[in-house]
């Protein structure tokens, strides 16, 4: 008797580290329910994309002519597959057996009516890396409950936008309403501009309570490399413009934060890759046109100090 045809596309994007891609693909391997994976080499530096199609045969091996980045390279898996559900995989989480069958259950329970779902994922340290994301009434995203305890995380409850790019559930119809991710967004940021734009379009969200896998790479949370809070910054500016924040009468303290925000790594870091990534993406953003912001769907109770204070990555630590 032939095998059921999978409700769900994995998409798993790739750009080198065989040390944790492999992890990642063995326990996709082992899950509860079948799933179609589908690997995208982001042109990978070194010899990873053979190393799949050598010991993974069984999994769909798209590979990038050059490094396009996270949005593309997501963007084409999610095209390739035909599923009725889209789960995004970071290459460095390694899935709980049960994380398909969590995915699909939620989505499969609520009769059509879920465009997203934000998995819980873990640190290697077994405190939380992450239930999808909120974001304050600028627009301004953050990673839920990162580095909290389990029992902190079910304690406070700030509201769910979406999910965390490191795993992410889409409905695939939900998908083909609203658009895939803005490629005008090279890294940093992309899933927030997806879920903003899903909850405009009236497409709820939900986050699921039991852990679904241990994100590698989600250990620490710093300010980064120059590169990062660069392509960090190009994307606050991108989603400022392209949101149209700044039009509204929360321009105000948009502008103070940011400035606050650029100033102090200017001085901490003696560069200006958070400024000039701002007005890099607020640039590129020109052109972009979207829906009116979904205010109701953001953490009204996010004041400015609060908003700075979360951008610390042991804020909820410390919480």
């Amino acid at each position: 008797m032939p095998l059921e045809t999978p409700l769900i596309d994995v998409v798993v994007p790739v750009y080198g580290g065989w040390e944790h891609v492999e992890p990642c693909l063995r326990a996709l391997e082992e899950q509860t329910m079948r799933a179609n994976v589908i690997v995208v080499d982001d042109c990978s530096p070194d010899d990873t994309a053979d190393r799949i199609a050598r010991e993974f045969p069984d999994v769909t091996l798209l590979r990038n002519d050059r490094n396009r980045g996270f949005a593309h390279t997501c963007n084409r898996g999610i095209a390739h597959g035909t599923a009725l559900y889209v789960l995004l995989l970071n290459s460095d989480v390694i899935a709980e057996p049960t994380l398909v069958e969590q995915v699909l259950t939620a989505f499969e329970g609520t009769k059509g009516q879920l465009g997203s779902v934000a998995p819980l994922l873990m640190r290697p340290d077994g405190r939380v890396d992450s239930l999808g994301i909120t974001a304050d009434p600028t627009g301004a995203g953050f990673v839920r409950y990162h580095g909290a305890s389990v029992e902190r995380a079910s304690a406070v409850v700030p509201p769910l936008l979406g999910p965390y790019g490191a795993a992410a559930g889409y409905r695939r119809k939900a998908l083909g309403e609203v658009g895939l991710l803005d490629e005008g967004i090279f890294m940093y940021g992309e899933e927030l501009d997806l879920a903003l734009r899903l909850r405009a379009a009236g497409w709820p969200t939900i986050g699921l309570e039991t852990p679904g896998g241990v994100h590698i790479g989600g250990a620490s949370a710093g300010e980064g490399s120059p590169k990062q809070r660069y392509l960090a910054g190009f994307g606050r500016g991108y989603l400022l413009r392209a949101w149209g924040v700044m039009r509204t009468r929360r321009a105000l303290r948009a502008l103070v934060i940011d400035a606050i925000v650029c100033l102090r790594r200017i001085v901490l870091h003696r560069d200006v890759k958070s400024l000039t990534g701002r007005l890099a993406g607020w640039r590129a953003a020109a052109r972009e046109v979207r829906p009116a912001f979904p205010l109701v769907a953001t953490d009204g109770s996010i004041g400015m100090l609060q908003s700075l204070r979360m951008r610390s990555a042991t804020y909820w630590e410390r919480l």
